[in-house]
């Protein structure tokens, strides 16, 4: 069972280190780097955060992960086309974030063979593939190291909550009122 927790919290590692790392990946390639002032976004990009997490968490409480993926592939693939980074392209980034992070939470759950059986990739095999995803996104805009771990920040902040809420109700309320009877004096 040790096992198992440190290979989930090896791959749960892995996949902040993809969305964290992803821009610095690039700037330095292309030798430039965008100033904090061109990176502002011109957008709420907590709605836009708390946004994304609420139309993917529909569609995965509705539909499963599969569908979750084709939402964020087509996404990426819509939003790519854009000359310049948007709040619909941060959007695929946040939403691949959060899909991938959950379901390497709950993958490395599972022992590798019943992984195997499902026909599932495993915890790592999701985070390095996001992480190439993600720093491709990152990179092709020339987002920076800074601004790639703030939307990290703000979608940990403000998406998390709202994306396992819609998804994982009865575990939230289960988590709240626990939280709740500690904070109460015995």
């Amino acid at each position: 069972m040790r096992r198992f927790a440190r290979e989930r919290r090896a791959a749960f590692a892995v996949a902040t280190a993809a969305l964290v790392g992803a821009g610095a990946h690039v700037a330095p390639a292309v030798g430039q780097t965008p100033d904090a002032a061109s990176e502002k976004p011109a957008w709420d990009q907590i709605a836009g955060i708390k946004g994304a997490a609420e139309r993917l968490g529909r569609l995965h409480r509705a539909r499963g992960a599969k569908a979750a993926y084709e939402l964020i592939e087509n996404c990426y693939k819509t939003h790519s086309l854009a000359s310049t980074y948007g709040e619909g392209f941060e959007a695929c980034i946040v939403q691949d974030y959060l899909e991938t992070r959950t379901l390497i939470q709950v993958y490395s759950r599972m022992p590798p063979d019943a992984l195997e059986k499902a026909g599932v990739p495993t915890p790592h095999m999701l985070a390095e593939s996001m992480g190439r995803r993600v720093a491709q996104a990152f990179g092709q805009y020339q987002k920076s190291q800074a601004y790639a771990e703030n939307v990290k920040k703000l979608t940990d902040e403000h998406g998390l909550p709202v994306f396992l809420t819609i998804v994982f109700p009865e575990a939230v309320r289960a988590h709240e009122r626990e939280k709740s009877k500690e904070k109460k004096p015995q």
